[in-house]
Parts: structure tokens; sequence; C-alpha cells
């Protein structure tokens, strides 16, 4: 190390060797540049892919980004009541409640915006004219009871609405209007005690918060609308076509006819599973909007639910199917070919069926051809039974040993069970997940297709034509023969 004078230090190696030593504060320098330099490279990445994330959410579905300008737009719409003199004049300082208003009722979709505002109206009123009620009657007693009467009724309201969120059918359709009804009536009675002019000021509130629900709906509706009901519409059939590919993927990739697309969507049953909660919102949401497109007002959205529940129900049956994939039991290739063919028909037949299905639900037009599917279904069901009754027979072999070349005996060798027990749970877990495609969804579509009415398909249409031209020219025949006679 050498100092200021250009002296410098060493030491002595065991070895006879020297070394030169170096100021330590410059290493301790050097990696604290490192690590600083280390940490703003790394932010910066992680800002870059954050940005590239969220550009890509925005390019897969750009209503997203229309949802937001729209957000924006009724915000800045609504301040004008705060920068405008004469319009603040006309609210006064309630104007924030219309900006608070927008921000929390404004939601993705019509029917989710509905719900908030129209839950946010009825409890402002309700609870407002409450308030008021109580004041006016706990002013006309005594003072000394006054905050008796307007504690022991916040109670009690609170108590009860808090209460009712318990019930189901209340918190589905109802839970945002309970919470803003307890805001409402307790801002007002608490506030209310101390101001003269309870009155104006409800009226203010309330003024607010319709002008801030009616721009919400009016901009949710009129600017690029998303219905909750017809994202419902196109969710339910669209798991039900990864439904299909992922039960035909399976059971390809279990006898080894997989290929390496097959083994990419192999697991869209998975999304069936986790669709519950979106299936059950956008229901919910869908019964506030009016009547849209195909969809009347009292569109039956609970069986879109039904068949949403018969989709998981299948795709539970396909998440044990592909657990056998990674069997450690390996079951001989014999009796595999055995079971192959029928396995794979039935596979085939059942994504057919629910691939009509879920063209009746998207076109919202009866099938034509569904009867058929489902027969072909249940022929390649019997098929696959006889299979199996008949796989006894290969487990029971002929084993004949020689002894100088010549046969001596004949001996039976019986197959173990448990290395035929996986092949025969996939085919059980086969034919119950046709069982269930049967007696569910195939029943939760048709009443669908009765409660909605579909469309008869066209073949069915020119028939009817067809029978009813030939029934009036018949009858014209019939007219003339009688004129003749």
């Amino acid at each position: 190390m050498s100092n200021k004078n250009g002296v410098e230090w060493s030491i002595r190696v065991g070895d006879g060797s020297s070394m030169v030593l170096e100021p330590e504060h410059e290493h301790v320098v050097m990696r604290l540049w490192d690590r600083l330099k280390g940490l703003v490279v790394g932010f910066v990445m992680r800002v870059c892919m954050f940005i590239k994330k969220a550009w890509d959410l925005g390019v897969d579905d750009p209503r997203k980004f229309f949802h937001c300008l729209k957000v924006g737009v009724a915000l800045m719409v609504v301040s004008l009541f705060y920068y405008m003199r004469p319009l603040y004049d006309g609210v006064g300082g309630s104007a924030m409640w219309a900006v608070m208003t927008v921000v929390v009722v404004f939601e993705f979709t019509v029917g989710g915006t509905l719900y908030k505002c129209l839950n946010r109206i009825c409890a402002t009123f309700l609870a407002g004219f409450l308030a008021l009620g109580i004041h006016w009657i706990a002013s006309h007693a005594s003072h000394q009871f006054e905050p008796y009467i307007m504690g022991i009724s916040l109670f009690i309201l609170a108590s009860a609405t808090t209460f009712s969120r318990f019930i189901p059918i209340v918190k589905a359709r109802f839970d945002y209007g309970c919470t803003i009804f307890i805001l409402t009536y307790t801002l007002v009675a608490v506030s209310g005690y101390h101001v003269d002019n309870l009155l104006s000021m409800t009226h203010e509130r309330v003024s607010t918060i319709i002008i801030g629900t009616c721009l919400c709906i009016i901009t949710s509706m009129l600017v690029f609308p998303v219905w909750a009901g017809l994202e419902l519409h196109l969710l339910v059939p669209r798991n039900m076509n990864k439904l299909a590919k992922s039960l035909e993927c399976c059971v390809a990739d279990y006898f080894g006819r997989g290929d390496e697309e097959s083994k990419k969507t192999l697991h869209g049953y998975k999304c069936v599973l986790n669709s519950k909660s979106s299936e059950e919102s956008m229901a919910n949401f869908a019964r506030w909007e009016p009547a849209h497109g195909r969809f009347n007002f009292r569109h039956p959205w609970k069986n879109y639910l039904k068949i949403g529940a018969s989709s998981r129900s299948c795709a539970y049956c396909i998440e044990t199917l592909t657990s056998c994939l990674d069997s450690k039991n390996q079951v001989p290739e014999s009796i595999k070919k055995h079971l192959e063919s029928a396995c794979m028909n039935l596979s085939s037949t059942s994504s057919n069926v629910i691939r009509e299905l879920a063209t009746s639900v998207t076109t919202m037009t009866r099938s034509a051809t569904i009867n058929v599917a489902v027969n072909n279904m249940k022929n390649a069901v019997l098929e696959l039974q006889n299979d199996l009754k008949s796989l006894s027979d290969l487990l029971i072999q002929p084993h004949d040993h020689k002894e100088n070349n010549e046969q001596v005996s004949s001996e039976m060798t019986i197959m173990p069970l448990l290395e035929v027990m996986p092949l025969v749970s996939f085919a059980s877990l086969l034919i119950e997940t046709a069982s269930r495609i049967e007696e569910n969804m195939v029943k939760a579509v048709e009443e669908l297709a009765e409660s909605a009415q579909f469309k008869q398909p066209e073949d069915e249409v020119k028939l009817k034509h067809n029978q009813a031209t030939n029934k009036i020219v018949s009858d014209e025949e019939n007219v003339i023969a009688l004129q003749r006679v």
C-alpha cells in the first residue's frame, strides 16, 4: 500500500513471496457502488416489466382501456360542480358527495354500475327520510331525551341492517345498499344534532348523490357499454369448449396419442373450476340490466349458473383423470390396447355433445343433432362397458414351457390385479364423466332453451313450413274436387 509520499506497503507470505496491500476503503466504495447500481437496474427492469404487462392487458381487452377513459370523463364532468361558481352555489359544499359517488359506484359493467347506483339512491333516500323523521320526533320531545332517542334509534337500525346482510338473498342483491344505509343514517343523525337546518343539508347531499349516480349510469350505458349479461352468455359456452378440449387431450395423452399442442390445452378445465365467483357476480349484475341485444329484462340468468355448475361437475372428473397420467403403476400395453379404441371413441363423442351444447347456448338456437350426439355417446359407453367385462379374459393367459425342445405342459398365468387397476379406474371415471354430461349438462341447457325460448333449428322450421304448404295444397285440391262433384 502506498501513501502520499509514494511508499508502498507489502507483507511477506509463508512461501517467501510478498503481497502488496491495497487500500481497503476503495473496495468498500466499489462494493457499495455495485450494489447501488444493481438496485437501480433491478428497479428499472421491474418498472419496464410492469409497463409491458399493463400494455399487454390493454391490448388483449381494449374495453378496460375505454373503461379508464369513461371514469376519467365522469370525474372531470362532476368536478365542474366545484370549479364553476354557478354550479357550486347551487349545491354548496355538498358537491364533494357527487365526486365520491362517481368514485365508488362506477364499475366495469353496466350491471355492476346499475347495481351500486340504484342501491345507493334507494338507501340514501330511505336513510335520509328515516333520519329526518326520528330527528323531528326527538326534537319535539324533551331536550334531555333527544340524544337518547337518536342513540337508541341508531343502535336499533344499525344492528338490524347489519344482521340483514347475513341473509343470503339480501347479501347477494342489497349488500352495498345496506352499507350505504348505515353510513347515510349515521351521518345525518349525528351531524344533524348540532345543525339547525337539517332538511336543507339532507336535500343538498341527496341531490348531489343523484347527480353522481345519473352521470355514472348515462356514461356507462351510452359510451362503449360492457353488459354483464353478454359477458356471462359468452363465458359459459367458452368454458364448455375448453372442457371438451381438455377431455379429448387427457384421453389422448393417456394412450400416448398426444402432442405438444394437446399438452398446452390439457389444463383448460382449470378455467372452469375457477370461474364460479365470476359467473355468480355476472349473473347478479345481469339481473339489474335493462333489455339489450337478444336478452330481455327477465332473461333466465340463473340457468347459466346451473350450466356452469354442471360444467364444474364434469371438470372435477377430468381433474381426476389427469392425475392418472402421472400414475407410477404402468399398465401393460396389451391391456391398454384392449380399451384404447373404446375410450377414444367415448371421449370423442362426449366432447361432441359438449361442443354441440356450447354452440346451442352461443347461438340461442335449439340443436337439431343433440339427440343423435347423445345416442352416440350412450353407444360409446356401452361399448366401453362391454370391453371392461371382457377384460377378465385377458388377465388369465396360458404359458407353455418346453423340455428338450418338446412341449410338455401348459400353465395358466394370472396377471396381478394391481397392474390393471389404474386402467379400470380411468375407464370408470370416463364413464362417470359421460353420465354427468347426460344427466346434468344436457338437462341444464334444455331448461335454458325452454326458459329463454331458443329459436328452432332451420331444418325443423323448413320441415314445418313444407308440411304446412303441403297441407294447404291438399286442402285446395279437396275443395276443387268437391266443386267438380
